[in-house]
């Protein structure tokens, strides 16, 4: 078996975390309980556990002169992947935070990316590059 990230975080509820993560994103559903959700997400386990999530968001990242919130997870996808995910959030009428949009344009890690909030209020950020060998560069 591979390296496989598993990250845990906080939702409000299970059923928005459900109409979210599975039947938008189209990620498949693990182990649960009434108050977590195990799912997999672009081959990586995440953990949605109900809890009070209040925090406001904090955009003190400025990345190539845009400022993005802090934390924040995702996924890096095939340039693909990235389109019919953008098409489909788009069609989905959800509110981006930052639309589709290439960063470091001509500069090595060149990317598209964009971040859009769950029903809970935690910012993702999906993201794909030109040249995928580029994704650790200085």
């Amino acid at each position: 078996m591979s390296n496989i990230f598993h990250y845990a975080f906080k939702v409000k509820d299970l059923a928005t975390t459900r109409q979210f993560y599975i039947d938008l994103l189209g990620c498949v559903e693990g182990r649960s309980t009434e108050n977590w959700l195990d799912f997999e997400f672009y081959g990586n386990q995440l953990t949605a556990h109900v809890g009070v999530v209040d925090k406001e968001l904090d955009y003190c990242g400025l990345v190539d002169g845009v400022a993005v919130p802090i934390p924040h997870f995702g996924c890096v996808l095939t340039p693909e992947q990235f389109l019919a995910l953008a098409a489909k959030l788009e069609t989905a009428k959800i509110k981006f935070i930052l639309k589709p949009q290439v960063r470091f344009a001509g500069q090595s890690g060149q990317q598209q990316t964009m971040f859009v909030l769950d029903f809970s209020g935690n910012p993702l950020e999906f993201k794909s590059f030109a040249d995928e060998s580029e994704l650790f560069n200085a």
